[in-house]
């Protein structure tokens, strides 16, 4: 009995008893309300960003109960954290600058749950910010378009002070696309520019009101020019046939399916024209052939063709 009374008298394990005490009481408070917010906030964003917050008030409290508990005793080893933490710096410099990217991300404007990035490579829509990594639904390799491809990647936060950060989505979520449309020589080309200029405007019109407030708001931020976001068809004429191209803005998530909904109606009123218009391809066709006159071994005269 004696010898237990001793050994919980003894200073470092009742320290190491009531920090231990302390950060379970921390865990429980954080399971705690991390449920009640399940159940509280509807949102999924809401509640992601709320429970994120509140992991991260865990840690904090943590870190003060461990403070707390041995804050006395921490100032005769000044000397001995110093150079034990530029061992564990050197040693750990890539988790440290990993923790650093993640303050980077988290107080800037780099990127944010939801955005669609690229990141160390990787193509896709960011899902999670964690201290260390960033988590990404990637997007492309085998699959066109702006599709998942269904692998979930972990990125470094450190890769944001190594490489570029492409946000297809942050302060502009739009982006300018173009499509190319052959016609031949020959074609009503006034008749072709006017078709396409109708069926952008129709197609494309909320696109380009969206585009013009969230560029306005580009404008008053950044030293950039004022941008046309409304859909624009050029001419070109090259040594096949007369090439158009439409220029549009269009929503970050929509593009492969509005340039669907753009072919099909395009399609449409080529069949429609009644041979106004026509679609060019690259075939090879002779025209005025020469005559070709084979004759045999023997001279016996022309052979029939």
């Amino acid at each position: 009995m004696d010898a237990a009374v001793r050994w919980f008298e003894n200073p470092t394990v009742r320290h190491l008893l009531q920090v231990a005490f302390g950060l379970v009481v921390v865990a429980m408070l954080v399971r705690l309300t991390s449920r009640s917010l399940g159940r509280l906030v509807k949102d999924s964003g809401s509640r992601y960003r709320a429970r994120k917050g509140v992991t991260f008030l865990g840690y904090v409290l943590g870190l003060l109960v461990v403070v707390a508990v041995y804050g006395g005793r921490l100032s005769g080893f000044g000397v001995t954290i110093g150079v034990a933490g530029a061992g564990i710096a050197f040693a750990l410099q890539e988790v440290i600058a990993s923790v650093a990217g993640w303050f980077a991300i988290s107080f800037s404007s780099f990127y944010s749950i939801g955005d669609r990035v690229q990141l160390g490579g990787i193509r896709g829509d960011v899902i999670d910010i964690g201290v260390l990594r960033t988590t990404i639904m990637e997007m492309g390799e085998w699959v066109k378009g702006d599709l998942y491809t269904g692998r979930v990647v972990r990125v470094a936060n450190s890769f944001v002070f190594k490489e570029p950060v492409y946000n297809y989505s942050g302060d502009f979520p739009f982006l300018w696309d173009e499509i190319q449309l052959p016609v031949r020589y020959g074609c009503d080309w006034n008749a072709t520019r006017e078709m396409l200029a109708r069926i952008a405007d129709e197609e494309l019109a909320d696109f380009s009101a969206g585009a013009k407030r969230a560029w306005g708001r580009i404008t008053r931020t950044y030293m950039v020019e004022d941008a046309i976001v409304d859909p624009m068809v050029a001419m070109v004429l090259t040594d096949n046939w007369i090439e158009f191209t439409v220029r549009y803005v269009v929503d970050f998530k929509s593009r492969r399916a509005t340039k669907n909904r753009l072919f099909r109606r395009i399609l449409t009123e080529v069949e429609a024209s009644n041979g106004r218009i026509m679609i060019a391809s690259a075939t090879v066709e002779l025209v005025d052939p020469s005559t070709l006159i084979v004759r045999s071994a023997e001279g016996a005269g022309p052979l029939a063709p």
